[in-house]
């Protein structure tokens, strides 16, 4: 644990409390991508499956509430506040990024094991879960400006990490390639968003994509 890391956990915590802040005040989840809710959810039920072995309090506290957090955010767009979600918007086929996920892990791992294998396949999935919320935004041209924040939020908790990987590495000689590497193409994702969220939001104004 450094400060890096326990800033990017602060700000990952900080994009989940500001989604859910938005769906119980406005009680909608307009604007908001179900599939990438629910690529989310995966992505921690796989990755935890070692949940039952005690590290620390911090270390299980943070699995507990990610796995529950997204089951509750899949459970709020899929049931309670339905009616507001708009299918038509959230098209992007999460079957490629899923499939390639899946066999990337398979043959890019560091043991071929049932739980090595769901590690890895939820590190690939994390780096790419963003794109059906952010093909959303291309479709509507423009999000809610609480949204944003929550986007800027989980991004900032995954660039962050980049900056705690690099630190790892000169104090501890940190290597894992393949976190690195799905973490940089995750972080790489939010580039044109990054500029305009400080270009536009930060001083006011709507967010809106260039046409």
């Amino acid at each position: 644990m450094n400060l890096f890391r326990l800033v990017a956990d602060l700000m990952h915590l900080a994009s989940i409390f500001i989604l859910l802040l938005k769906m119980q005040k406005t009680r909608s989840v307009a604007g908001i991508s179900f599939k990438t809710q629910a690529l989310y959810a995966t992505v921690f039920l796989t990755r935890y499956t070692d949940i039952g072995n005690f590290i620390s309090l911090y270390n299980t506290a943070m699995k507990v509430f990610f796995i529950g957090s997204s089951l509750y955010i899949v459970y709020l767009m899929k049931i309670k506040f339905k009616a507001t979600n708009d299918p038509r918007l959230d098209t992007f086929q999460v079957q490629y990024i899923i499939g390639g996920a899946a066999a990337l892990s398979l043959v890019a791992n560091y043991a071929f094991t049932v739980q090595e294998i769901l590690w890895t396949f939820s590190v690939y999935l994390e780096a790419v879960a963003i794109l059906p919320q952010l093909f959303m935004l291309t479709k509507t041209g423009e999000a809610e400006t609480i949204t944003t924040h929550y986007l800027f939020a989980l991004g900032a908790y995954r660039g962050l990490y980049l900056v705690n990987w690099v630190y790892r590495y000169f104090t501890e000689y940190y290597v894992d390639w393949i976190v690195w590497i799905a973490g940089a193409v995750q972080t790489g994702l939010y580039c044109d968003f990054f500029f305009i969220y400080f270009t536009k939001v930060l001083k006011g104004a709507k967010f809106e994509l260039p046409q």
